[in-house]
C-alpha cells in the first residue's frame, strides 16, 4: 500500500514471520485461534446458506420474488467470507472492507423489490383494489412523528421507493472511491477524524445515504406489512436491518475502544486490532443471521408438488442479472422528469414474466401494484375507482 505523510500507517513496521504450523505442532496463540473461530464460523455460515440458495434454486416457481431472495441470502456468506479474508489478510483489511459494505446496498434494494413483488402478487389481472389505496393518512415513523403523509399519492410513494434505491447507486462509487484513496495513501482509516481525510467525507456521505434508505425502508415496511401476513415479513425485515445495524454500529464500538482499551502490539496496532475483532465478531455472527434466513426465507413456500425440480443455473444467473434493478431506477428517474415537464401518464418501463402455467404476462409495474397507475391518481379518483369497484361488488352480488 502507498504510504502518505498526511496518514498514519495503518500497520506496523515489524512483521510477524512465524508460520501457523511449527516443528513443535500448532502455533497457538491469539491471532491464530481466531483464525480457526472465524474460518470454521464462516464455513458454517457458508454452507447453511449453500443448502437454502440450492432448495430456492431447485424450486425456482416464481423468479420475480426468489431472485430477491436469493440476493438477499447471499449476505451472510458473502459477510462471513470477506469478514474471514479481512481478519486472516489484517494488512489489507480497509479493501475487504469496502468491498463487504458494498453488497449491503444489494441487499437492502433487493428487500425493497421483494416486498413490491409480493404486494404486485395481489393485484392480480392489474386490480387497483389493494390495501395501499385503502390507507388514510398517517404519521411518519419516528423521529418525523409529527409529520404526516397519504400513501395514495404517487410521488410519496416513488420517494420512498426513491429514498432505498439511491443506496444502491451511492455506496458501490463509495466504495470505489474509498479503494482509489486507499491505494493513493489518503483514505486515512487510523488516526483522529479529521475533514482533511478522505474517511471524513465518505463516512459521512454513507450515513447520511444508508440512514435514508433504512427510513425509507421502514416506512415501505410499515405500508405493506399488514397485507404481508403469511409472509414472515418481519422476520424477512429484521434478519437484513439487524446485519446492517450489527456491522455498522459495532464497528464504532471497535474503533472508539482503540488508544483505551485496544492496545499496539509488536506485529498489530490498534487498528488492527480493533479492524480484527469487528471481522471476527461478523463471522460469528453470520453463522445465526444465515440460520435465521433459512427460517424467513423458507423455500417451502415456492414448493410445487409434482411439479420437475428446476436447475440451478437460470436462478443463479437471474440473480446476478441486475437490469431489474436498472430498469426500477430509471422508472423512478422518468417520474420525476415527467412530472417536472408536467407529462402526466406517461408510459413506464414494463417487464414480462412467466407464471406457473408457463405463460407470459406483462407483470404489474409499481403503479398498477399500488393503485395510482399512470401516477395522475388524486384522491377523488382513488375515491371515484374504490366507488366503481363497490359498484361492481353490489352488482355481482345482486
Amino acid at each position: 500500500m502507498a504510504g502518505s505523510s498526511s496518514c498514519p500507517s495503518d500497520n506496523s513496521a515489524d512483521v510477524d514471520q512465524s508460520s501457523f504450523w511449527s516443528s513443535n505442532g500448532v502455533n497457538w496463540d491469539k491471532h491464530r485461534i481466531g483464525w480457526v473461530i472465524s474460518g470454521s464460523c464462516a464455513l458454517a455460515t457458508l454452507l447453511i446458506s449453500l443448502v437454502t440458495v440450492l432448495q430456492h434454486c431447485r424450486n425456482y416457481t416464481n423468479r420475480g420474488e426468489q431472485r430477491q431472495i436469493l440476493r438477499i441470502l447471499y449476505m451472510p456468506p458473502l459477510y462471513a467470507i470477506i469478514s474471514f479474508l479481512s481478519y486472516r489478510f489484517f494488512r489489507d483489511y480497509t479493501y475487504y472492507d469496502l468491498i463487504e459494505t458494498a453488497y449491503e446496498s444489494v441487499t437492502l434494494s433487493a428487500f425493497l423489490l421483494l416486498l413490491i413483488e409480493y404486494v404486485a402478487a395481489t393485484a392480480a389481472d392489474h386490480d387497483v383494489k389493494n390495501a395501499i389505496a385503502r390507507k388514510d393518512k398517517k404519521s411518519m415513523p419516528m423521529p418525523f412523528c409529527c409529520l404526516r403523509y397519504r400513501p395514495t399519492k404517487a410521488y410519496f410513494m416513488y420517494t420512498v421507493k426513491w429514498s432505498v434505491l439511491q443506496y444502491v447507486i451511492i455506496r458501490p462509487v463509495l466504495s470505489i472511491v474509498g479503494i482509489i484513496a486507499q491505494a493513493k495513501g489518503v483514505l486515512c482509516e487510523s488516526g483522529s477524524w479529521s475533514f482533511k481525510t478522505a474517511k471524513a467525507y465518505i463516512s459521512l456521505f454513507d450515513a447520511i445515504s444508508i440512514t435514508i434508505a433504512l427510513y425509507g425502508l421502514l416506512i415501505f415496511y410499515g405500508l405493506t406489512k399488514d397485507e404481508l401476513k403469511g409472509k414472515q415479513p418481519l422476520a424477512k425485515f429484521l434478519s437484513i436491518k439487524l446485519i446492517v445495524m450489527f456491522t455498522f454500529y459495532q464497528s464504532f464500538v471497535f474503533d472508539a475502544l482503540e488508544g483505551r482499551v485496544i492496545k499496539a502490539t509488536t506485529y498489530w496496532t490498534e487498528a488492527n486490532i480493533a479492524d480484527g475483532l469487528n471481522a471476527l465478531a461478523i463471522c460469528i455472527e453470520m453463522v445465526f443471521f444465515s440460520s435465521f434466513m433459512m427460517y424467513a426465507y423458507n423455500w417451502r413456500e415456492y414448493v410445487v408438488p409434482g411439479a420437475r425440480k428446476t436447475s440451478i443455473g437460470r436462478p443463479l444467473l437471474d440473480s446476478i442479472n441486475y437490469s431489474d434493478f436498472f430498469v426500477e431506477i430509471v422508472g423512478s428517474v422518468k417520474f420525476y422528469w415527467d412530472r417536472v415537464r408536467r407529462r402526466q401518464g406517461a408510459a413506464r418501463p414494463r417487464v414480462t414474466v412467466t407464471d406457473r402455467e408457463g405463460k407470459a404476462r406483462p407483470k404489474a409495474n409499481f403503479e398498477e401494484a399500488f393503485g395510482f397507475a399512470g401516477y395522475a391518481a388524486t384522491d377523488s379518483g382513488q375515491n371515484k375507482m374504490q366507488m366503481r369497484g363497490d359498484e361492481r361488488a353490489a352488482l355481482m352480488t345482486a
